[in-house]
């Protein structure tokens, strides 16, 4: 019980602090100058989301909430390959 607690008040403690970085990363997601600027900006987004997910899948005791965040992370992981792949096939020429 006192690990909920705990949990509980982590989070209604730094949701303020998500939901500003939310924005933040918004923000640089619709008016990033480059389209790296972009990824790593929709990355912290989903990292972020992962980081809750998983605090809430303790906080309620349910195991598919772990197991979608880890989804969404290899997603965000597959999008960074992707991107990387993007443009260094835009620098060579190919």
């Amino acid at each position: 019980m006192a690990l909920e607690n705990f949990i509980s008040t982590f989070i209604v403690v730094l949701l303020p602090a998500f939901l500003i970085s939310l924005s933040l990363y918004a923000i640089r997601v619709i008016k990033g100058p480059s389209v790296t600027d972009m990824v790593l900006a929709i990355d912290c987004i989903t990292y972020d989301l992962c980081f809750l997910m998983g605090l809430l899948s303790i906080l309620f005791k349910i195991g598919f909430l772990m197991v979608a965040a880890l989804a969404l992370a290899l997603w965000a992981y597959v999008l960074d390959v992707y991107v990387a792949k993007y443009l260094e096939a835009r620098e060579v020429g190919d």
